[in-house]
């Protein structure tokens, strides 16, 4: 069982920035952001695969959100610019062991509240 430890979020004004991190606690082949807003469905944010050689960003995050990671420390971390009110979900961490399997790990999730 791999655990996820996330960290970062909170309050932030529209227009503001925040950092989310995610460090897993053994190898995890690929790692992703979620978020899920209130009374919506859980959507895809970012990724990014072991080496940090290959990132996926979700459409409404591309120019705004970065995905990096830090293999000294063994943590991603979701830059995330230019917030506005949708933005504002709670943010889950999710691991791939491997190439061949889904998202099978998830963190326990953090908050970010952008107000106006």
């Amino acid at each position: 069982q791999v655990q996820l430890v996330e960290s970062g979020g909170g309050s932030v004004q529209a227009g503001g920035s925040t950092r989310l991190s995610c460090t897993p606690s053994d190898f995890v082949y690929i790692l992703g952001w979620f978020r899920q807003a209130p009374r919506k469905e859980r959507e895809f944010v970012a990724s990014i695969n072991w080496n940090g050689r290959n990132s996926i960003l979700e459409t409404s995050a591309k120019g705004r959100f970065a995905i990096s990671r830090d293999a000294a420390k063994n943590t991603v971390y979701l830059q995330m610019n230019s917030l506005n009110t949708e933005d504002t979900a709670v943010y889950y961490c999710a691991a791939r062991p491997s190439v061949d399997v889904g998202w099978k790990y998830w963190g326990q999730g953090t908050q970010v509240t952008v107000s106006s």
